[in-house]
């Protein structure tokens, strides 16, 4: 049996070896690793309760805190907190057995109260759906938590405790009784192989290694990330030693890492896709409201050329937003780069001249893939104009029901074919203007079947309904470059298949001097 549920319910009730290795007798963690990060550092990212459906706050939370289970190399859910879980014959409860002994950062003793206390406080993506779905958490003793859900959910343990959300990352319920929320957001604590020292809010946050992480001790003792969203910056503090990693280096400064002998270009293809949001497609008086408009624009977008100018033609073509490696996924090829044909739909549709489509927002920082969608939109006469965010305010926006225009955007969260048409296609979806009912009846079918055939195949029609409809624009599942400086042994990346960050942050290592 493959994907990544089959390897949950494999899991169930096994108790896995540590295979990662514990807190032994290894040397003190030494010297500092400066991280360039690819935009400027919002606090709710180092908060799991925030944590939206994407991949960038988990750049953090891997590092501060831990989770019951997360991926880490060579298994997908990976025991950590959980040594071992197991679900109930009838689906409706999931028992959880804690690793003993751990102390947050702050010395308060890790217990189920902590894993109670964290699900409750959480806020983030799909926090509505789990918190409707599970009926009660009881804490049975100090180490053992259930969870109880209203009816079986195949899905539960991948909302709940993979990076699809953050809510099975774990946070300190007396210390954030003492402090406040407030003075957790100053003065996070977690249970990660780093600790937090300090943070100047968006610029720069400074780590100490935990020497008592339970998987092993950092050998790095100061990690330091800096918000540089400009990413001419970014390779300049490569080159000059400033910074040893400096995150997702595309386009021109990708290839001029690459030619550099003293700098290193690595890639990790994640489970992640681009694609064009068109949020006014379910406004009858906006031009998207038309397929013919939508697949237009798809149509003139040169998906090739964006992959060879962006990552170097690594990344890998898609018209799908799940990406082709996600459980349950159905493989689609993009729609052609054919103008000609963008064009002549226009005109069908009532634009022979085209039109005025507004803003045209990328995800931060990637100014220059939002530019070349731009153009080639402006070639059939889609006129758009770039609009540039910073990473927290472009997702709270990318939530609201108000956004306009076009978004050319990604998530690297991981997850199923289910848990990305939880998020963003389902009329329900945080990241939703509309849907389509026949879509989200399918999606409640799937969501409670158990046979795995049966399930793929609803999910399979949802994913062709939906490239059928045009409600997004696939490019590309993006190859992600990071340039790592002279100084770095190992990065973290690609280490684990299932993130796009340097990870684990306890595995990496400078060059001995």
């Amino acid at each position: 049996m493959n994907g990544l549920s089959r390897r949950i319910v494999l899991a169930s009730g096994i108790i896995l070896a540590v295979w990662c290795g514990t807190v032994g007798a290894q040397g003190q963690p030494e010297g500092q690793l400066t991280i360039a990060f690819d935009a400027s550092i919002a606090p709710t990212f180092l908060d799991p309760a925030e944590t939206p459906g994407i991949g960038t706050p988990f750049v953090f939370l891997y590092a501060m805190h831990d989770a019951l289970i997360k991926p880490l190399p060579g298994n997908d859910m990976a025991p950590c907190l959980a040594e071992s879980w197991k679900e109930s014959p009838d689906g409706l409860a999931y028992e959880f057995k804690l690793r003993q002994g751990l102390k947050f950062h702050n010395g308060d003793p890790f217990t189920a109260d902590d894993v109670k206390f964290s699900f409750q406080r959480y806020k983030g993506a799909a926090a509505k759906l789990l918190h409707d779905r599970v009926k009660a958490v009881d804490v049975l003793d100090p180490y053992r938590v259930r969870f109880v859900l209203d009816k079986p959910w195949p899905d539960f343990l991948l909302f709940y405790a993979t990076p699809a959300t953050g809510a099975a990352w774990i946070v300190p319920r007396k210390y954030i009784e003492k402090v406040g929320e407030e003075g957790f957001r100053r003065q996070p604590v977690g249970l990660g192989p780093y600790r937090f020292v300090r943070q100047s809010p968006g610029v720069e946050l400074v780590l100490e290694a935990n020497e008592q992480y339970w998987r092993k001790k950092p050998s790095i003792k100061t990690v330091v990330i800096k918000g540089v969203p400009d990413r001419t910056t970014r390779l300049a503090m490569l080159k000059t030693g400033e910074a040893d990693i400096g995150y997702l280096m595309v386009g021109v400064e990708a290839a001029t890492i690459k030619a550099d002998p003293k700098l290193r270009l690595v890639k990790v293809i994640p489970p992640a896709a681009w694609w064009l949001d068109f949020p006014e497609q379910w406004n009858p008086k906006s031009p998207w409201s038309d397929r013919r408009v939508r697949l237009a624009a798809t149509m003139a977008v040169d998906k090739q050329a964006l992959n060879e100018a962006e990552r170097l033609g690594f990344s890998r073509l898609t018209g799908s937003i799940i990406p082709s490696v996600m459980e349950f996924a159905l493989r689609l090829e993009p729609y052609p780069y054919d103008p000609t044909h963008a064009k002549r739909l226009l005109t069908e549709a009532g634009y022979p001249n085209g039109f005025d489509a507004g803003e045209l927002t990328p995800l931060p920082p990637f100014t220059t893939m939002g530019e070349a969608v731009a153009n080639y939109l402006a070639a059939v006469g889609i006129r758009t104009r770039v609009r540039g965010m910073e990473r927290a305010t472009f997702m709270e926006a990318w939530r609201t029901r108000s956004r306009q225009g076009v978004y050319v955007t990604v998530t690297a969260a991981p997850g199923n074919a289910s848990s990305r048409i939880e998020n963003f296609v389902i009329s329900t979806a945080p990241y939703a203007t509309g849907g389509y009912p026949d879509i989200d009846d399918l999606f409640r079918q799937q969501a409670q079947e158990r046979d795995r055939g049966k399930r793929q195949a609803l999910l399979h029609q949802i994913q062709r309904l939906m490239h059928e409809r045009v409600m997004y624009g696939g490019i590309f599942e993006p190859a992600t470059l990071h340039g790592i400086g002279p100084r770095v042994e190992e990065a973290g990346v690609g280490l684990s298949a299932q993130l796009y960050f340097t990870s684990p942050w306890e595995d990496m290592r400078l060059k001995k001097q």
